[in-house]
């Protein structure tokens, strides 16, 4: 009797397989991930079926043409509404001189806009001074997006500045990931909905994907009034502070934008607003031109028909005619990224990438580790930041162009993510960011190929493992 049940058993777990393996076959966007799946769940059911579950859907519940139909809502919304003269809150397209980004601007359709003014933020705590400073001024609306939220020291900081600023009249609306911000307790949530603060979480809300680990919102943005943003790396929680061993000291970068461009970060948080709550946020019209910054706000995602986000790295790459920093904690690209990398080394520019000495997620850091072997055999010059963890997500183009945002160098922010950045134009932001990354260089030991070569063969092997789940890293 009870073998009769195990075969029934193992014959039911074998037909699923097979059926999540058609699923995997038509929805999974890279032949690479496809094949891997397809071969887990056919042949072992009983290890991948719930990992699947987890992890594999690339199309959920619907989710992509819902958000899209939404997105479509909005805009239609918006534009009835500037008819009636009740608002403007997309910001027009302002001439700039420079070319080079318009296949960015015209696959995300949005635009480079001229007249910001630009702070570059070193670390957490010139970021959350910043940025609370800039709340507690806040007279009209406060919108807040993080990835991740904790209820420790600055995670209580921030609610309390937002409490602060709802009693003060101020319309105030945060919104979080659902999954990074797991471990947020519902008594953080309900004392801000009890102070006035409109508290949502991000989230597909489909029954059938309510185990789905992808497609998380990863942005994290700040506006204030309509007239200043922020937008980078950093999450609410101590150890972006550098407070928790044993990824302390945190090595990020975030900025400040003031200026027309700020409509743009704006534009994007009320599309991520109106998709969870079917309302629009309070909004502003673009403010006027402030400084001599050119900045493109880019926002990616897994609803953009194209693969957004890698593509944005790759045209980005290609224009870079004299150097090419990057930094990244997580360095998994795609063939059309590594492919753009090893093309600028042969165009003679200096191509450095700076990753982390020190891992948070083993999986990651293992076939990093590899692709940063691979790479220095192709003339990229690889460091490792040896002071603290490095978690920033920046890129310096030349001696004029910074992305500061929150798009890492994987496979999770191409395909599976929402992130955001801001591409700057503007010789004076770009060599702050470079005496910035010149001294995370000089605190940074460069990889040797022989580094590699010094591995056991077991270790080699481990790392050969790990590239295997690069889809999903």
């Amino acid at each position: 009797m009870i073998a009769s049940l195990v075969a029934v058993a193992a014959l039911c777990l074998h037909v699923a397989g097979v059926f999540a393996a058609m699923h995997a076959v038509m929805h999974t966007r890279t032949a690479q991930g496809a094949f891997a799946w397809v071969l887990g769940l056919v042949l072992l059911p009983y290890v991948t079926l719930v990992p699947y579950l987890f992890l594999g859907a690339s199309h959920f519940g619907g989710y992509v043409d819902l958000h899209r139909q939404r997105q479509a809502r909005f805009f239609m919304l918006h534009e009835e509404a500037i008819r009636h003269g009740r608002l403007r809150l997309l910001s027009r397209s302002m001439p700039v001189a420079d070319r080079r980004y318009d296949a960015i601007g015209r696959m995300l359709q949005t635009a480079m806009h001229a007249g910001n003014a630009l702070l570059l933020h070193v670390d957490g705590a010139a970021t959350f001074d910043a940025m609370f400073a800039a709340i507690a001024r806040a007279e009209r609306y406060v919108l807040v997006q993080f990835f991740i939220i904790h209820d420790d020291a600055l995670g209580r900081r921030l609610r309390d500045a937002l409490l602060e600023r709802a009693a003060a009249g101020v319309k105030v609306c945060l919104l979080y990931d659902s999954i990074g911000s797991h471990a947020l307790p519902d008594t953080y949530v309900g004392t801000l909905r009890e102070g006035g603060v409109e508290v949502h979480r991000f989230a597909t809300r489909r029954w059938r994907n309510r185990f789905q680990l992808n497609f998380r919102n990863h942005r994290k943005v700040v506006v204030v009034d309509g007239v200043r943003g922020f937008v980078g790396g950093l999450n609410a929680g101590d150890e972006y502070l550098g407070d928790k061993p044993p990824l302390a000291p945190w090595r990020d970068t975030h900025m400040e934008i003031e200026g027309p461009a700020v409509a743009d970060l704006q534009r994007v948080f009320a599309e991520d607003w109106y998709w969870v709550t079917g309302q629009r946020p309070p909004s502003s019209p673009p403010p006027e031109r402030c400084g001599r910054a050119a900045t493109m706000i880019v926002a990616t995602g897994p609803a953009d028909r194209q693969e957004s986000c890698s593509l944005f790295f790759v045209q980005a790459i290609h224009a870079a005619r004299k150097r090419l920093w990057i930094t990244t904690p997580y360095f998994v690209p795609d063939q059309a990224v590594f492919g753009a990398l090893r093309l600028a080394v042969f165009r003679g520019v200096d191509v450095r990438i700076l990753i982390p000495d020190r891992p948070d997620h083993r999986t990651v850091f293992m076939a990093s580790t590899l692709y940063a072997h691979e790479a220095t055999l192709a003339g990229i010059r690889m460091f490792r930041f040896r002071e603290g963890f490095l978690h920033q997500k920046v890129m310096l183009i030349d001696d004029d162009t910074a992305v500061v945002g929150s798009m890492n160098l994987d496979n999770r922010s191409f395909r599976l993510n929402f992130e955001i950045s801001a591409l700057n134009v503007d010789e004076a932001f770009a060599a702050s960011v470079e005496a910035m990354l010149e001294n995370d260089f000089a605190n940074s030991d460069e990889v040797n190929p022989n580094d590699y070569r010094r591995l056991s063969y077991f270790r080699r092997v481990a790392l050969h493992v790990a590239r295997l789940f690069d889809p999903i890293l």
